[in-house]
């Protein structure tokens, strides 16, 4: 960080940023706002994404500066980095960023573009959090080298966040509700979401997406300690905007037998290329699936509200807190309430015999879902006004560390104490 330049009311505009050295390295795929006060802010801002560097940054503009940004924040989630111009005076930017900082996520990082050459002030703003503190007048590439410090330097820390979806029992709909999440958050969270299909065999992630992809996963694991970013980006699929897939197989032209660490380095280039990365777990206990369930940020274990389930899920909640004991622990959701005649279980009950938190309930709706399965459509595309949306994106907010869904209260459930002793006298 460099000091050159005097102050100005405005700033000058310099050419886009140049092309840098083959050998540099790309940012991952973040997204980046901006909140400028002067329109030649906002155009220098806007050249970096010339810089090849920029080439996967999902990078926004908009007016108001620190102000603006304050009060967009309030009511919308923020990116992975905000870059605020301001000119307030010097003794009021600490206490500015203090209301910014109270309406953005922990995450987020941030940069700060003043008018104001003062050492102690950059101090100050950097003790307090600030990633970096840049006066204006400044370059393209001097944004982009701060960015490219923050998320692409050696020792930089993953960006990707890792939840991982599994079912208690075959066919739960651990995938259908993994796919919708994914969808949900990239739509209102406008973040990129990488979507791994880990049951290599019978993956459905493809078909879900209606992709059928040359390449996938089973690639990169093959690939084995050969596998780097850019050979990671090259066996994805493009599903929608911000959704990448690194989908399973489509035939069964061999055996898929992994190690306990086989997955590890392909978890770990997603997590530095990635903001979001979504595990489509299989149903199976392998070396493989523990060591994954044990190393990734969060997991929800999908069920149904029977008595099959709830043992699988009782033992699959145990083995996981043990396997992580000082990881956050399982999250549960129940997966479609209310199929005609069944007798179902009341899922807070369901839940507290798990012993996870419940984090929401799926209806029953074979028409809706089966309409968008077959349509290889997640659900918000074949029915947008569809309350079970709401469910997908609560999720989706939640694991992503953005809010706490209270799961809604359904009545008409069996109790489990009634299924037990109808257990017993059959």
């Amino acid at each position: 960080m460099s000091f050159l330049t005097p102050n100005k009311d405005v700033p000058s505009v310099e050419e886009p940023a140049a092309e840098v050295a083959t050998g540099a390295r790309l940012l991952p795929r973040i997204t980046i706002q901006a909140f400028c006060e002067h329109s030649q802010t906002a155009e220098l801002v806007e050249s970096a994404v010339h810089d090849r560097r920029m080439s996967k940054v999902a990078l926004t503009t908009h007016n108001g500066g620190l102000e603006g940004a304050i009060e967009s924040y309030k009511s919308n989630p923020t990116p992975n980095l905000i870059i605020v111009e301001t000119s307030l005076p010097t003794n009021e930017i600490p206490t500015a960023l203090d209301r910014l900082a109270e309406v953005c996520d922990a995450s987020t990082r941030l940069i700060v573009l003043g008018h104001v050459n003062d050492v102690l002030l950059y101090r100050e703003l950097i003790r307090s959090g600030v990633s970096e503190y840049l006066v204006l007048p400044t370059s393209a590439q001097s944004i982009v080298n701060a960015i490219s410090d923050l998320f692409a330097a050696e020792g930089a820390a993953p960006i990707g966040r890792t939840i991982g979806f599994i079912a208690a029992k075959g066919g739960a709909g651990s995938s259908t509700i993994a796919h919708n999440v994914a969808w949900a958050i990239s739509q209102h969270l406008r973040q990129d979401v990488l979507i791994l299909d880990m049951d290599l065999p019978f993956g459905t992630a493809g078909l879900n997406f209606n992709q059928d992809p040359p390449h996938g996963i089973a690639d990169a694991l093959s690939a084995s300690g050969k596998v780097d970013p850019t050979m990671l980006d090259r066996l994805m699929s493009k599903a929608a905007n911000h959704i990448n897939l690194l989908t399973a197989p489509a035939m069964l032209d061999k055996t898929f037998d992994y190690g306990e660490r086989d997955f590890e380095q392909v978890l770990e280039l997603a997590q530095k290329t990635t903001p979001v990365v979504i595990l489509d777990i299989p149903h199976a206990w392998t070396a493989w699936v523990r060591h994954t369930l044990a190393t990734i940020d969060e997991i929800v274990i999908v069920a149904e509200p029977d008595l099959a389930n709830l043992r699988n899920a009782k033992n699959l909640s145990d083995a996981i807190k043990a396997l992580r004991p000082n990881e956050s622990e399982p999250l549960l959701v129940i997966n479609q309430i209310g199929v005609p005649k069944r007798p179902e279980i009341a899922p807070k009950e369901f839940a507290t015999s798990v012993e996870c938190k419940l984090l929401s309930q799926v209806q029953f709706d074979p028409q809706t879902f089966g309409t968008a399965a077959n349509n290889g459509q997640m659900l918000a595309e074949v029915a947008a006004n569809n309350r079970i949306n709401d469910v997908f994106r609560a999720i989706g907010m939640h694991v992503t560390g953005r809010s706490i869904p209270e799961p809604s209260s359904k009545s008409g459930s069996l109790k489990l104490s009634s299924l037990l002793k109808l257990k017993k006298a059959s």
